[in-house]
């Protein structure tokens, strides 16, 4: 177990003071797309809250575990029926021929939203807190385009005592700094942007996260010939509504994540299919490129509550050691006016 916890650690170590992936794992952003991009916010109807957390590669000890709250909400929208995520006439599928027939954009409206993440792995901790604006533009009678922006802090941590690994440590460690300075907790400000654009069908979105690179180490400079960094990370999704029959439609959808020094090629693809039965239930699947598949399923409880379920599997050589992993999103629809369950995003 020390071995394996070690040999992890030494990972986390590396991917902190190496250019690679520093943003968590989610597999159900697509039922959150607030979660990667500001401009989201106020694309609902009503205040939209989601609790989320993520158990990563379960039986390693170690492993990330991710938990954060979203919530996001329109300023100044008064077209719920007519707007991109409007509810229809009652006793009608929202999910049918009669949506795609009576789709309008939205008015123009503004946007905002919170959100708190929490990210531990290993001895290392990531919190970050933002707030974030979007404005809603209508392009056409039938598509709208937001630009959102998120301003906040994040604060990375390392908890020394797991660095002891045999009972008695060197308190004057370089890599976790001195005992004299107490470095453990680097706060730096954090910056993310993106665009949106969504119609009936479709939508195309396009955020970046960590905007502004900064210097990350918890060590004197003098010890390092080299110190750690918190790079951009640069997300491109889009995905595309079919009507299968009145009941049942699907939502292919593709992410395409650009971090520098994440992969061979800087680039993580992810193909991602939910299949929906009108606004009551769904399940779906995902293919993360060189990483594994994931499947999803979730239930509109009702028109103020969903839940959302996901197991990971990796197909990396952790999987000899890791037994999958757990993803739990709740959502609660707060102010929703009409009846029907689900928000009228796709």
């Amino acid at each position: 177990m020390c071995k394996r916890f070690f040999i992890l650690s030494l990972v986390l170590v590396c991917s902190v003071t190496a250019k690679s992936q520093q943003r968590p794992f989610y597999t159900q952003y697509i039922l959150n797309q607030y979660i990667i991009n500001p401009a989201i916010s106020g694309l609902e109807n009503y205040t939209d809250l989601k609790l989320s957390a993520r158990d990563q590669w379960v039986g390693l000890n170690g492993a990330p575990r991710t938990t954060y709250l979203t919530v996001h909400a329109p300023l100044g929208k008064k077209d719920y029926r007519t707007s991109a995520t409007s509810y229809e006439i009652p006793g009608q599928n929202p999910r049918g021929k009669y949506y795609w027939e009576n789709y309008t954009a939205a008015e123009p409206h503004h946007g905002i939203g919170f959100s708190m993440i929490n990210d531990r792995t290993g001895s290392f901790n990531r919190f970050s807190a933002a707030a974030s604006y979007a404005y809603h533009l209508g392009l056409s009678p039938t598509t709208n385009l937001s630009a959102g922006l998120s301003a906040g802090i994040t604060n990375v941590s390392i908890d020394r005592s797991k660095h002891n690994f045999d009972g008695y440590g060197d308190p004057f460690d370089p890599a976790t700094g001195s005992s004299i300075s107490g470095e453990i907790n680097k706060i730096r400000p954090d910056i993310s942007a993106g665009l949106y654009l969504y119609s009936r069908h479709y939508f195309i979105g396009l955020s970046a996260q960590q905007i502004i690179p900064q210097k990350l180490s918890f060590a004197d400079d003098a010890a390092f010939l080299t110190t750690g960094k918190l790079i951009p990370h640069i997300f491109l999704n889009t995905g595309f509504r079919f009507l299968l029959t009145e009941d049942i439609n699907a939502v292919p959808s593709l992410m395409v994540k650009y971090i520098q020094g994440s992969s061979r090629k800087n680039f993580q693809p992810e193909l991602n299919l939910k299949m929906q039965y009108r606004d009551q239930f769904w399940v779906g699947g995902s293919y993360r490129y060189q990483n594994g598949y994931a499947a999803m399923i979730g239930l509109n409880v009702n028109n103020a509550f969903n839940v959302g379920y996901a197991y990971d599997f990796t197909t990396t050589n952790l999987n000899t050691v890791s037994r999958g992993t757990h993803e739990l999103l709740i959502g609660f629809l707060l102010g929703n006016k009409y009846s029907e369950k689900c928000p009228r995003s796709l």
